[in-house]
């Protein structure tokens, strides 16, 4: 094997090894709360508004809205 064949091979492992796993949505929902409400935290927040938090902040609303017009909760439990 070549070095730079090698040295491809390593970077596709890196890159791979990298790439989040792809979680359920309920997992990717509390996943983004603990990251808004980290970025929420930090004294700079207004300048780390990143294309992350602002997707992170969509998916929030999103299963806000749908949250609202669920009549069971992610349990199957009826909501009272």
């Amino acid at each position: 094997m070549s070095a730079a064949s090698f040295r491809v091979l390593l970077a596709v492992a890196l890159l791979s090894a990298s790439l989040p796993a792809q979680a359920g949505e309920r997992d990717q929902l509390n996943a983004c709360q603990a990251m808004v409400e980290r970025t929420t935290q930090s004294p700079k927040s207004a300048e780390s508004d990143t294309p992350e938090i602002a997707r992170c902040r969509q998916i929030i609303k999103e299963w806000t809205l749908r949250d609202s017009r669920m009549n069971v909760d992610e349990k199957g439990q009826p909501l009272r």
